[in-house]
C-alpha cells in the first residue's frame, strides 16, 4: 500500500464493461481470461466483480440499467480525478461530449466523456473519507 489515500490523480484506477446481459460476458470472460466472478448486488440482479487467479479485483461487468443505462458497451477505463465536475466542464470545453454524469457512484463521483475524437473514458473522484485501496471502484 502507498502513503496516498488512493490511487495518483491522473492514473487509470479501474475498468468495467457495461452490457445488456452481463452473465453472458461474465461467462465468456471467466472462459477467456480464466476470472473468477464474484457477484455484487445490485438489488434484483447482480453485476460481477472480476478477479484474478490471485483473487485480486481486475475489472467489473455491469449491466446497462438503471444508472449505468447510458455507459456504451465498451471496457471503460476510470481515470482518477480531483474535481469531476471541473474535469466534466472542462472536457466540453475542449470539444468533448458528456455521454453521463456527473453522477455519484460507489465511494466517489464519476462522468462518462467522449473525447474530440470519439474516444470514451471515465472520470473518477474519490470521496476521501471513504477511500479504500482495496476495493473495487465499481457500482
Amino acid at each position: 500500500m502507498s502513503d496516498q489515500p488512493h490511487p495518483p490523480f491522473g492514473t487509470a484506477a479501474w475498468r468495467d464493461l457495461t452490457v445488456e446481459n452481463a452473465a453472458d460476458l461474465r461467462d465468456f470472460y471467466t472462459a477467456v481470461a480464466g476470472w473468477t466472478a464474484v457477484p455484487v448486488s445490485m438489488g434484483d440482479y447482480d453485476d460481477y466483480d472480476m478477479r484474478d487467479q490471485s483473487g485480486r479485483s481486475v475489472a467489473g461487468i455491469c449491466h446497462a440499467r438503471g444508472s449505468n443505462a447510458k455507459i456504451p458497451p465498451q471496457w471503460l477505463v476510470y481515470v482518477m480525478v480531483e474535481d469531476t465536475n471541473l474535469a466534466a466542464q472542462t472536457a466540453v470545453e475542449k470539444g468533448g461530449q458528456i455521454l453521463d454524469g456527473p453522477r455519484d457512484m460507489g465511494g466517489g463521483r464519476m462522468c462518462v466523456v467522449k473525447d474530440p475524437a470519439g474516444a470514451v473514458i471515465a472520470l473518477f473522484e474519490p470521496q476521501m473519507e471513504n477511500i479504500d485501496e482495496t476495493a473495487p471502484m465499481s457500482d
